[in-house]
């Protein structure tokens, strides 16, 4: 049986479609005035410190120098085997919490192999989740994390995606536990949760929500940002993900959280009157 790729479905959308082009684009988000300036060299040896990323998830235009502080940290300082990716599901698509099954996904930058033990040892520990390839077939939340991932580490890695239609705090904390209980005792896996903040409004409003919410993801407490998200009425597209790596992390032995970047879409655009809000977070031991 023919091994199962998964084709780029937003390259030359959301981000470069030739190898040389999305190479130098990846570098001049990490060299943007809205970057961290540099670009990331691997370490001789991980730290082992870094549990988990949130980053953004709009073409690489918008939110790719705040994203690039994500894996600047990362790249930095760790070398993952495996990375679990979590992401909302746009479309419908598929299941409700869909775990791709296996096969390689494809980028300009070429291949990168799915961890199939990995996968299947995740969708066995919570009835919630199913391996399922149909959800990933249209989806861009976890496409654009991987040519970062790849302009990083190459081909030095396996990934595990999972896209989540459920953005509901209970549906969150059972991924989270079951991710936690896969991942318990794993040296080299980390999560990156895929998530948008405030969509289309006044950049005023937008950050002040962004804010609040900022503040209950550092808190690492996943139904304060279940209660944030709800009280303000915050059009993030990704609570659950970032829900979910919470609760994942906090079993992992979390112990802080760090805000690297954020900005909006009007820090790229100068149109400050309906923005997006980006971010850009580190989860530690």
């Amino acid at each position: 049986m023919n091994e199962m790729i998964r084709n780029p479905a937003v390259a030359s959308a959301f981000y470069e479609g030739t190898r040389s082009a999305l190479n130098a684009q990846i570098e001049e988000c990490y060299t943007h005035q809205l970057g961290p300036g540099r670009v990331p060299a691997k370490p001789s040896k991980p730290l082992g410190k870094i549990l988990g990323i949130v980053t953004p998830h709009a073409g690489y235009t918008y939110s790719g120098p705040v994203a690039a502080w994500a894996f600047c940290q990362l790249i930095e300082k760790e070398l993952p085997e495996s990375v679990v990716l979590l992401g909302p599901n746009h479309y419908g698509l598929g299941r409700e919490v869909a775990v791709m099954p296996a096969g390689r996904w494809r980028t300009p930058l070429g291949e990168v192999e799915v961890d199939e033990d990995l996968a299947k040892k995740i969708a066995e520990s919570s009835f919630l989740l199913e391996l399922d390839d149909t959800a990933h077939r249209k989806e861009h939340s976890l496409e654009v994390q991987l040519p970062f991932l790849q302009h990083g580490y190459g081909e030095a890695f396996k990934i595990v995606p999972i896209s989540i239609m459920s953005q509901d705090l209970e549906s969150a904390q059972e991924i989270g536990k079951a991710l936690g209980e896969a991942l318990k005792g794993r040296r080299g896996a980390l999560i990156v949760a895929s998530t948008d903040l405030t969509h289309y409004e006044p950049a005023a409003s937008a950050s002040t929500k962004d804010a609040k919410v900022i503040e209950a993801v550092l808190s690492m407490d996943p139904a304060r940002v279940e209660e944030v998200v709800s009280k303000l009425s915050v059009s993030m597209c990704g609570p659950g993900p970032v829900m979910a790596m919470l609760t994942a992390t906090s079993l992992l032995g979390a112990q802080k959280a760090r805000l690297l970047k954020y900005a909006s879409s009007g820090d790229i655009t100068g149109d400050y009157s309906a923005v997006v809000g980006y971010a850009s977070l580190a989860i530690e031991k």
